[in-house]
C-alpha cells in the first residue's frame, strides 16, 4: 500500500482504551479476494499491556528482551553515539509509549480520511492520548530515499500466503513468525505468553525510525569516480548488493539492465555460492560480484559460509515506508527530515532482530573479509570510522575508509502484535 500512518499512543482511561481495541477495524490474516482500501493493526509495549490491566503473571510470561524495551537495549543493536536512546525523538528514549496503531492505505487521501476517523475513536473519546502520528508515503518510482527499489527479499513462510518475490532459500516455518508453532530450531517452539488466547498466534514487532542523510549519500556517489575510481552507480550497487532498480549484482555484476532482462519474479532467485537449490550460481565466496560486506549480503547471507548456525535461521519479515518528501539534490541542506519507518517482525526480538543487528549489521567476525567493518547502510560506528571494502580480482581491494554515516536511528520501540483473539481478550478484561 502506498501510504501509512503510525499512531504513537498512551493509555488515558484503561477501561475506555480496552473498549476501543475491541472496536477497531483490525485486519484479519486471511487471503484477500480484493485488496482493501486500508488495513489497521495494533501493537502494544509491555508498559501498554500493564496500563491496560494485564495481570502480573501474564506480564511476567513475556520474554525479557521485549519487556526491557528498545530504549534499554541500545547496546545490543548498536544504537550508540548519535543513535543512542537519549537522542531519540518523540520521547521514545524512555518507557512512556503504550501502543502503536498502524494504518496502511492505498492512497494518501484514504490514509488521511481514516487517520481522522481513528483519531476520533482513539483520542477524542479520551481513551488514549496521542504522542505523535508519523505519516509515510511511497515515493515516485516506488523507491526509498537513496533511490533503491525495496521489498524484494522476504521469507517464504510455510502457510497459504504466496511470496510475490519467491526465492530458493529454505521455506521458513510458521513458528518463526507466529507464537505457538514449531520454530526454525529443531524440536523447539518459543514460549507462548499466558493466557494462551492472548499469546498464541501473536508475534513481536520492532519499530525503527531511521533518518537518512540523502546529501551525504549523494555526495559519496558524485565524488566516487574522482576519489575512488569507481562509477557512482556501481558504488551504489556494491553498497547495497543490488543495482538501484533491484537487479542483483550476483546475477548481473556489470549492468543494471541484463540481456535478456530479468522478470520481476526472478529478482530474488539468486545465491552467493552454488547451493542445492541453485547449483549453477556463480561462486562469489570472495565477494567479487557482491561484496561480503554489502547491506543485502549481511542482512541475508543465504548460502554463504558464515559462523554459527547458517544464514537461514534468523530470517525476519520487514515492512517499511519512506517519510519526508523526495530529496532534491539542488537543495541539499533544506533541513527537512527524511527516512524510513521500518517494521521488523518475528517470534523473537532477541534471536531475530537483535541477532541480525548485533552480529550481522554491526559485527565483523561472522564472515571472512569484513573484519573491522560494519554494514554500510545500517551499521553504527564512531563518526567517520567505518570502512567499506570492495574486493577486486586483479588488483588491491578498494578500501573506502572514513565511510560516512548514512542512517541515524531517531527512535525505536519493542512491541507485541496480538492476534485478533488476543485483542478480544484484552478488550474483555474486567
Amino acid at each position: 500500500m502506498d501510504s501509512a500512518a503510525v499512531f504513537l499512543l498512551r493509555v488515558q482511561d484503561p477501561a475506555a482504551a480496552r473498549r476501543t481495541l475491541g472496536s477497531l477495524p483490525v485486519t484479519a490474516g486471511t487471503l484477500w479476494q480484493e485488496k482493501p482500501a486500508f488495513c489497521v493493526n495494533v501493537a502494544l509495549t509491555i508498559q501498554g499491556l500493564a496500563a491496560l490491566g494485564l495481570s502480573q503473571a501474564s506480564l511476567n510470561s513475556f520474554p525479557q528482551d521485549f519487556a526491557s524495551g528498545a530504549f534499554s537495549r541500545c547496546a545490543e543493536v548498536g544504537d550508540i553515539g548519535p543513535c543512542s536512546a537519549e537522542k531519540w525523538d518523540y520521547g521514545l528514549g524512555q518507557p512512556g509509549l503504550h501502543a502503536l496503531v498502524l494504518l496502511f492505505a492505498q492512497s494518501a487521501d484514504v490514509r488521511d480520511a481514516q487517520t481522522a476517523l481513528l483519531r476520533q475513536t482513539l483520542v477524542a473519546s479520551g481513551a488514549w492520548s496521542e504522542v505523535t502520528t508519523l505519516p509515510g508515503d511511497v515515493l515516485p518510482g516506488s523507491v526509498a530515499h537513496f533511490g533503491y527499489r525495496d521489498g524484494f527479499s522476504q521469507p517464504t513462510v510455510d502457510c497459504a500466503l504466496e511470496n510475490p518475490f519467491p526465492d530458493k532459500q529454505p521455506v521458513a516455518p510458521a513458528g518463526e513468525f507466529l507464537l505457538g508453532y514449531p520454530s526454525q530450531f529443531d524440536q523447539f517452539s518459543y514460549p507462548v505468553p499466558v493466557p494462551d488466547e492472548l499469546g498464541r498466534n501473536g508475534s513481536f514487532m520492532v519499530l525503527r525510525i531511521l533518518e537518512q542523510d540523502c546529501a551525504a549519500f549523494d555526495t559519496l556517489l558524485n565524488q566516487s569516480q574522482e576519489r575512488y575510481g569507481i562509477d557512482g552507480e556501481l558504488l551504489a550497487a556494491k553498497i547495497m548488493g543490488r543495482w538501484r532498480n533491484g537487479t542483483p549484482l550476483s546475477i548481473s555484476p556489470s549492468s543494471d539492465s541484463p540481456v535478456p532482462p530479468l522478470a520481476t519474479s526472478d529478482l530474488n532467485q539468486y545465491d552467493y555460492v552454488p547451493s542445492d537449490t541453485i547449483p549453477d550460481a556463480f561462486n562469489d565466496r570472495r565477494g567479487l560480484r557482491c561484496p561480503i560486506g554489502a547491506h543485502m549480503r549481511r542482512a541475508n547471507p543465504r548460502s554463504s559460509t558464515i559462523a554459527g548456525d547458517g544464514g537461514s535461521r534468523h530470517r525476519i519479515v520487514r515492512r517499511g515506508i519512506p517519510y519526508g518528501p523526495p530529496y532534491d539534490s539542488s537543495k541539499p541542506n533544506d533541513g527537512i527530515k527524511r527516512g524510513l519507518l521500518g517494521l521488523f517482525i518475528g517470534v523473537s526480538i532477541k534471536d531475530q532482530f537483535e541477532f541480525l543487528m548485533s552480529e550481522w549489521m554491526n559485527g565483523s567476525a561472522f564472515a571472512p573479509g569484513i573484519y573491522g567493518t560494519t554494514d554500510p547502510i545500517l551499521g553504527n560506528s564512531a563518526e567517520g570510522e567505518n570502512t567499506f571494502v570492495i574486493p577486486r580480482d586483479d588488483s588491491m581491494h578498494l578500501v573506502i575508509s572514513h565511510f560516512p554515516r548514512l542512517v541515524t536511528t531517531r527512535g525505536s520501540a519493542y512491541t507485541f502484535l496480538p492476534s485478533i483473539t488476543g485483542l478480544r481478550f484484552i478488550a474483555n478484561l474486567p
